[in-house]
């Protein structure tokens, strides 16, 4: 049975997620415009004096982002068409406590992303057109594991905006003092279920993990 209430958490999430990418553009003098007849949900136009840009925000509630390949498997549905990718982040898939809002050019993403699905098609994993191939946020690359190739996306840069979500009253620390770095980037529990589930090859729902403080 679904557990409609944590499915609605997520949901609400989610759109106070994209609301804090919003919030920070405007906060960096950009307006941010819908752009007609796109289609897609997550591109924005953003605009400063004459300086005009495409950009996707995404979203992730477990520190991973996705885009899946075009049909043709030539390039990336919606990653191909955009300037900057507004990924915004939670610190941990379990137990949420901040939240922060990067901006990265798109031709950095897509290089990420082009050597991520290299990698698994040379490991022989299938990545079907339309599927996504998610790519890491704090977790840095390791040789050893197929699916941390690309990541790292968000250490060695400040974000634009980084906001206390959990108990009643939010919180906003911006800008951030550091960077984000390999020495201070998060590992949660759900990066540490997947990490431990690919050295072990066991699913990670299979993985339990006790902290005792």
């Amino acid at each position: 049975m679904t557990n409609v209430s944590a499915t609605n958490e997520k949901v609400e999430l989610r759109r106070y997620l994209f609301s804090l990418a919003e919030r920070s553009l405007e906060q960096a003098g950009w307006r941010v415009e819908r752009i007609p007849g796109s289609g897609k949900g997550s591109v924005r136009r953003i605009v400063r004096n004459d300086e005009s840009h495409v950009v996707s925000i995404r979203t992730t509630q477990d520190t991973w982002i996705a885009f899946p390949r075009t049909s043709d498997d030539n390039g990336w549905v919606t990653l191909d068409d955009v300037d900057f990718v507004i990924p915004v982040t939670v610190d941990d898939r379990d137990d949420p406590k901040w939240a922060a809002v990067y901006m990265v050019e798109a031709n950095e993403m897509r290089e990420r992303f082009d050597r991520a699905y290299l990698a698994r098609k040379a490991a022989g994993h299938t990545v079907q057109a339309g599927r996504g191939v998610w790519v890491s946020m704090f977790s840095t690359e390791d040789p050893k594991i197929v699916t941390s190739v690309g990541g790292g996306i968000a250490v060695g840069k400040t974000p634009l905006l980084r906001v206390k979500i959990s108990g009643s009253e939010e919180v906003e620390d911006k800008p951030a003092s550091e960077p984000m770095t390999a020495a201070t980037s998060p590992l949660t529990v759900a990066e540490a279920k997947k990490r431990l589930a690919q050295t072990f090859g066991v699913d990670p729902e299979k993985i339990k993990i006790i902290i005792e403080a």
